[in-house]
């Protein structure tokens, strides 16, 4: 039990409390503008950031990785607070929680085994350009000295870890944010500052129970949203959680994550938040920052509301443009560029997968819309695949009387044409024997493949014989087969 503590919460200690700093400084614009987003006092942002990052530090799946207020889950929020207001949305992330757990329970989580290896890179791909996309506003219409600052963030993240000694025991990510900081005090030029974005809330949060009527009125109103909020929420997470699995080459339990999520979300509905999911980008930030093990996770939360609450008035001059910068760094560090140089080496329909998974994603900035398209591509180019790895042979056993067709591979729904066009119905033989001994049955659409092939040669007055089917395929065929059955083969020929 305490080696477990230790080594779950100390054995990474100093780089997980100084990359949950760096996090914590990262998470602050980014929930002010999320809460912006769904029509919402800042304040809800940043309290569910707070209130979610420190719960899932203890009951998610997946150390190291953050979970907050996110702008998937944000633009899902819109219509329900202009239309209903906040005392719904609170609700329906109570709500969303239940949903969650009660998916963790059902291991929905396991479904991801779904997902193919183009889907998360795609999935990876378009949430970098995003994160770079949702960057551009803060570098549109300004002066030259955002430009020279953000360049100047960028060339001291990816050059101070050069530096000896001091490079490797301090993110860099940090020193940015602290250096511009200083140069901005220093000079007072005009750029706009965390400030800028909205007010940062002067108290902690209070426990709050939303004022809604308890009756079914108010569940039709909300649960659409909460399901929504859920199936997103729960996606991002696993994604999310794939990826940071591969950058610390480590494993996580994901059925465990979906139910972190849901009682994270009902801690943040009831300190007054809105509902929310890992980050990708913070996610990358700890991770590449250094932090591995539950209390980055943790730091970053109670980071953010010691920032927000006690020291605002520090917060609110950190310029934007060394947040851009660290945002940009994690753009770049997210894309997966060897996808692009793989582009030549994989099939034309791996990469067609993962290129209409970005598609999607971006122009529609909805993640589950993305991935469900990958997922639905990846599932026709696999059923296409193997449809076509079927093959029907056949011989003459006797001249003019028997005749042997011998299946080999899959027969389900995207190979019964296939089948059915294999056989020769005209030809003058007595006995047909269909060998199956080489196939598989894997669905109704076979079966009914099956119930026609046999109908057709019995019409023509020839016997058929069914061997060697096996165990599985013979169970199906025995329960769905019709073509013994007179009534039925009548109905289905018409």
């Amino acid at each position: 039990m305490i080696e477990s503590f230790k080594q779950t919460w100390l054995s990474n200690l100093r780089a997980d409390v100084l990359s949950g700093i760096v996090v914590a400084l990262a998470l602050i614009p980014e929930a002010i503008a999320f809460s912006i987003i769904a029509g919402v006092d800042p304040k809800i942002g940043l309290y569910a950031s707070f209130a979610i990052c420190v719960i899932i530090a203890f009951t998610g799946g997946r150390p190291g990785m953050i979970s907050a207020a996110t702008g998937a889950m944000a633009l899902l929020m819109v219509t329900l607070v202009k239309e209903h207001g906040l005392e719904y949305l609170l609700a329906a992330t109570l709500l969303t929680g239940v949903l969650q757990i009660a998916a963790g329970y059902l291991r929905l989580a396991d479904l991801m085994r779904f997902v193919s290896r183009s889907v998360v890179t795609g999935f990876v791909n378009a949430l970098a350009i995003l994160i770079f996309m949702a960057q551009l506003p803060e570098l549109t219409g300004v002066t030259w000295h955002v430009y020279a600052m953000t360049a100047a963030g960028l060339g001291i993240i990816y050059g101070f870890p050069y530096l000896p000694v001091v490079g490797k025991s301090v993110p860099s990510p940090l020193v940015c944010i602290l250096v511009l900081t200083a140069v901005y005090l220093a000079t007072g030029m005009d750029i706009r500052t965390v400030g800028d974005m909205g007010e940062l809330p002067d108290s902690l949060p209070i426990f709050l129970w939303p004022d809604v009527p308890l009756n079914l009125e108010t569940l039709k109103i909300i649960f659409p949203y909460s399901l929504m909020l859920a199936v997103v929420g729960l996606l991002e997470s696993m994604m999310t959680s794939t990826i940071v699995d591969d950058l610390t080459d480590t494993q996580s339990n994901k059925n465990r994550e979906c139910k972190g999520q849901g009682i994270a979300n009902i801690g943040s509905g009831l300190l007054g938040g809105m509902a929310g999911c890992a980050m990708i980008g913070q996610s990358v930030i700890n991770v590449k920052s250094g932090g591995r093990q539950r209390t980055s996770t943790l730091v970053a939360g109670i980071g953010l509301l010691l920032l927000v609450v006690f020291l605002s008035d520090w917060v609110s001059r950190i310029p934007m443009a060394a947040l851009v910068a660290v945002m940009i760094m994690v753009s770049i560090g997210t894309f997966s560029w060897a996808s692009i140089r793989d582009l030549k080496k994989h099939p034309m329909s791996t990469n067609m997968v993962m290129l209409a998974t970005v598609a999607v994603t971006v122009t529609t900035h909805n993640l589950a819309l993305g991935v469900f398209v990958g997922v639905l591509l990846a599932a026709m180019n696999f059923a296409n695949k193997v449809g076509n790895i079927l093959y029907v042979g056949s011989r003459e056993v006797e001249v003019g009387k028997t005749r042997e067709y011998q299946v080999v591979g899959q027969v389900f729904f995207a190979s019964c044409e296939r089948f059915g066009a294999a056989f020769d119905f005209k030809e003058s033989v007595d006995n047909v024997v269909i060998d199956l001994s080489r196939a598989h049955f894997w669905d109704i659409s076979a079966v009914d493949a099956l119930d026609r092939v046999v109908i057709k040669f019995r019409r023509e007055g020839t016997g058929v014989e069914l061997v060697g089917l096996n165990e599985a395929s013979a169970t199906i065929v025995d329960r769905h087969a019709i073509h013994n059955d007179a009534e039925a083969v009548e109905k289905l020929m018409g």
